[in-house]
């Protein structure tokens, strides 16, 4: 008989990413079947394997995707088919989650379980919008209940007669829709309706709104702003501190959303600086890298690494083409030392940095993809006339360079190494979260990342139907694949580097 798995409820923390615990991270790295909630950050999925199955557990207020009984029966049954289960679930387990309901499931089964606490939005959604549950001058305790309950009940287990008389903060899990009703009981028994009131939505994420009024206001406010769940209420004197320790809505880019277009394996160094400038960052992958398939490209790719001793210089125009490029090389030679005397270029620290992975020197490094600035760093070390130049490019890619090259007297050998391809995969939902809701920026890091994303959006038509949309490109061939589109980039980085196009959003503001 196969041994049982096991199972581990793991808390996946308030919404950022960033707040997942190591623990957390290492079992999804090998988890075999991963079930996730709705307030889980999906983009916590990604630390999966891609073998992993993926199942949605959902659990909103009215909309759940599966029913507690049968998703209580399904951890079982994975586990008893000997696989490893990673239970994620929003903030922790045990706090407000039915996580403790999942563990007696298990214990009954007899199926092995760990619990992984996570960061809860108790502490961590007021914290982000800059209120301290606790303070020296304000109080020294604080207070959570659910304005959730389980709707079978005939009332309410709440006392809020010694709610309304116990000192200290109050925080209200689940309680959006019902604010009205708490403040009013609140009040009935004796608190005052000047007491601050600080309202948290989607907290410790881009997608962070904060409303604040008092006990008598508050309902009002919520409705006025549409308020609505998820959220965390704050009630008490600690709210008047968020005038001044309000330090993540403070960021340039909080409330901005951005989509992000590169390919998968490279959308996390873009993404990860605008995360941290408070953005609201969509990863959309429109491409992905994909090997040669076409015999020729196979062929001009084999002879130019038999003849790699015959070349003056190797020019690398992405990360992507030194990656393709040396898997092909060592599964010729092994050894790196076969290049020979060769030089190499690299456009982009990016594309410098991948071949200095591999200590391998750059001899020239122009840093924008312009033919000229390419063509005459290379000129620098001497005349190129009758030098021999490897391009070693995606197949499909402009042929202004090597044309330069030839015109100048070099004899260039065009090669392509990988192909880049369309990303149709929506494994974190976030391309149907932007047909749904749009974003304020689409950025754009190479010709077919808008070739791409126009083809499986219509770029023209998401302009059209979203008015405050965006475009961001990172240099002047970009710029052109938008044109092509009759899209001017709203904005172009001055530096055609991933810095350059932060650099670029954070300096744009809208004509007065």
């Amino acid at each position: 008989m196969k041994a049982a798995g096991t199972v581990y409820l793991v808390g996946a923390g308030p919404g950022d990413a960033g707040l997942l615990t190591l623990r957390g991270a290492e079992l999804l790295g090998r988890a075999d079947v991963v079930v996730y909630d709705a307030l889980v950050n999906p983009e916590l999925l990604r630390l999966a394997p891609p073998t992993a199955e993926i199942i949605y557990g959902g659990k909103r207020a009215r909309a759940h995707a599966i029913p507690q009984e049968q998703l209580n029966a399904l951890l079982v049954q994975k586990a008893r088919e000997g696989k490893t289960v990673v239970r994620l679930k929003g903030g922790d387990p045990y706090l407000f989650g039915r996580g403790g309901e999942e563990a007696e499931e298990l214990a009954a089964a007899r199926i092995p379980f760990e619990v992984v606490p996570g960061i809860s939005s108790i502490y961590a959604a007021p914290n982000y919008a800059g209120i301290p549950l606790t303070h020296r001058s304000c109080c020294s305790s604080f207070t959570v209940f659910t304005g959730h309950e389980d709707p079978t009940k005939g009332g309410t287990s709440l006392d809020y007669a010694q709610l309304a008389r116990t000192p200290g903060t109050k925080v209200i899990l689940m309680g959006v829709e019902r604010i009205r009703e708490i403040a009013e009981e609140l009040m009935r028994h004796g608190m005052d309706g000047a007491t601050p009131v600080g309202m948290v939505r989607w907290g410790t994420t881009g997608r962070q709104e904060s409303l604040v009024g008092t006990l008598a206001t508050i309902a009002d406010l919520a409705a006025e702003r549409g308020f609505t769940a998820p959220a965390v209420t704050v009630i008490g004197e600690v709210v008047h501190l968020r005038e001044r320790l309000n330090w993540f809505e403070h960021r340039p880019l909080f409330g901005q959303r951005i989509v992000v277009t590169r390919t998968r394996e490279q959308a996390s160094q873009l993404s990860r600086q605008l995360l941290e400038l408070g953005a609201d960052v969509l990863e959309i992958p429109t491409i992905k890298i994909a090997p040669l398939t076409d015999r020729q490209q196979l062929e001009d790719l084999k002879d130019a690494l038999e003849g790699i001793g015959c070349y003056d210089w190797l020019v690398f125009t992405s990360p992507n083409g030194v990656t393709a490029f040396f898997d092909y090389f060592f599964k010729v030679f092994g050894d790196v030392r076969a290049l020979g005397n060769v030089r190499l270029a690299a456009i982009g620290p990016a594309t410098a940095a991948k071949l200095q992975e591999l200590h391998l020197r750059v001899d020239a490094m122009p840093r924008q993809y312009l033919a000229k600035q390419v063509a005459q760093a290379i000129r620098e070390h001497g005349s190129v006339e009758n030098l021999k130049i490897l391009l070693l490019r995606a197949e499909t890619a402009n042929p202004e360079l090597p044309r330069l090259l030839s015109e100048m007297g070099a004899i260039v050998d065009d090669v392509a190494c990988y192909r880049t391809v369309a990303e149709t995969e929506d494994v974190t939902g976030a391309a149907e979260r932007f047909k749904e809701e749009g974003a304020d920026w689409i950025t754009f890091t190479s010709s077919s990342t808008v070739e791409h994303f126009h083809a499986r959006f219509d770029l023209p038509a998401c302009l059209a139907q979203f008015p405050r949309l965006k475009t961001a490109s990172i240099g002047p061939e970009t710029s052109k694949a938008l044109q092509r589109l009759n899209v001017t980039p709203t904005v172009e980085a001055r530096e055609h580097t991933i810095e350059g196009l932060v650099q670029a959003l954070r300096r744009w503001r809208p004509a007065e």
